[in-house]
């Protein structure tokens, strides 16, 4: 991984934090550079053809951070559909970091396994809000503050979703690190984009 950090936080661990949620995934290719955002709260861009992926985040926000994400499931009737808002509780800079980084990571292995990347935001929000919660306890709330049940967001395989992106050989990786790995498939050239969603905290 090309990592580039030009905010205040800790360059070294916030790429072994990037590498380690990449695992098994290739990551030599990856261009990954993390700055602050011209204002939003945050967003992030994944360049496909460059495997370059733009992590920015806003100077001014606060923590926790209660951000809003896409992972609920649809609900419809005869005339429109609508989905919950659910947010998950982001504890510090590192973990919105961390969030924007897969969101955009997804993005790219849904390409690199040949998928059709378009309207894949619920997915992409559903592997990071997966790790936050499994490694870092953050919790996921609905509209009223109230902590929604696991079943009710994690409902689809994401990592068969992506089984054909390209891995990083078991027995390299653990000889020689993730700096021996093999380069990646480049994937088409593409763009996608994770803007900032103004947060509040739930009503309680």
């Amino acid at each position: 991984m090309d990592f580039r950090n030009t905010t205040a936080l800790d360059s070294a661990r916030l790429e072994r934090l990037f590498l380690r949620h990449t695992y098994p995934f290739r990551h030599d290719r990856l261009v990954v550079r993390v700055r602050y955002s011209r204002g939003a709260d945050f967003s992030g861009t994944c360049f496909y053809g460059q495997a370059r992926i733009f992590v920015n985040l806003g100077r001014h926000v606060r923590y926790p951070y209660y951000l809003a994400t896409h992972i609920a499931r649809s609900q419809s009737n005869a005339t429109h559909w609508w989905r919950q808002t659910y947010r998950v509780v982001i504890a510090d800079a590192y973990k919105l970091a961390l969030f924007v980084y897969l969101h955009e990571l997804y993005h790219y292995l849904i390409k690199s396994a040949r998928r059709n990347p378009r309207r894949k935001e619920a997915m992409c929000d559903r592997f990071a809000t997966r790790v936050l919660v499994d490694c870092y306890r953050a919790p996921v709330l609905d509209e009223r503050g109230r902590r929604v049940p696991r079943r009710e967001w994690d409902f689809q395989d994401l990592d068969a979703f992506v089984a054909n992106a390209p891995r990083v050989p078991t027995t390299l990786f653990d000889l020689a690190g993730p700096a021996a790995t093999p380069r990646a498939i480049a994937p088409a050239a593409a763009a996608v984009r994770l803007g900032a969603r103004r947060q509040r905290p739930p009503r309680l």
